[in-house]
């Protein structure tokens, strides 16, 4: 059985056809499999009582794509956290920037693989509302006043007090003075003999007054007693 050219060729142009559209196919499949977007994740984790940011390859052909990290402020890129390359594999490869992160501040993760992707994780990195470490309670600041001694205490209430100490009077104020003197001034000291009559002849006066009395008063004895010695003759 003899096969027609025109067959031969028919079949030898579908073959042809189908091969090319199945190098097309795998050739697109090449591509979507190499790098794409969707394989990237970003995530703010804590290690510990510190804040990082890590990134998750899960490319099947490892083609390296360079990451890179920024922080935002308002839609801006306010810092470069930092740049690392990565191989992506089927089961994944996990890249970590270490970043002390603050309660929902937000990032942007950007990935460049040559001739397969150049662009943002989207949407953009947002961290969870809790830091990783709490923060401390400060305690109250030690005050600049040095602890009061007993004294300092005692003497408080005398500090306080706005009313002036009392004056002493003339007669307490005078007290002190003479008896912390023993001896007394000489005026003084006349004057109050004077007044007692001590250190005067009054003593001695009395004396020769009584005796001349005493005398006075024998002799008037013995003159009655001798008149009437003469009246009995």
């Amino acid at each position: 059985m003899s096969i027609n050219r025109r067959t031969v060729a028919r079949s030898v142009r579908a073959l042809g056809v189908a091969s090319a559209s199945a190098a097309l196919a795998l050739g697109l499949a090449g591509n979507a499999l190499a790098c794409d977007i969707s394989e990237f994740s970003a995530e703010a984790k804590c290690d510990g009582d510190k804040g990082v940011i890590t990134v998750t390859d899960v490319d099947p052909s490892g083609v390296p794509a360079t990451v890179t990290v920024y922080l935002q402020n308002n839609g801006a890129d306010l810092k470069k956290v930092g740049e690392q390359v990565v191989k992506g594999s089927r089961e994944g490869v996990t890249i970590t920037f270490a970043e002390n992160w603050k309660p929902d501040a937000e990032y942007r993760v950007h990935v460049k693989a040559e001739g397969y992707v150049d662009e943002d994780i989207k949407p953009n990195l947002t961290t969870p509302s809790t830091a990783c470490k709490k923060e401390e309670e400060q305690p109250p600041a030690p005050s600049d006043a040095p602890t009061p001694t007993p004294s300092d205490s005692a003497s408080t209430p005398a500090e306080e007090t706005d009313s002036p100490t009392p004056t002493p009077s003339e007669s307490e104020s005078t007290a002190p003075a003479d008896t912390e003197s023993n001896a007394p001034s000489p005026a003084a000291g006349d004057s109050n003999l004077a007044e007692t009559g001590a250190n005067s002849n009054t003593g001695l006066i009395a004396g020769i007054a009584v005796a001349l009395v005493a005398i006075g008063g024998g002799a008037v004895f013995f003159g009655l007693r001798r008149r009437g010695a003469n009246s009995d003759r």
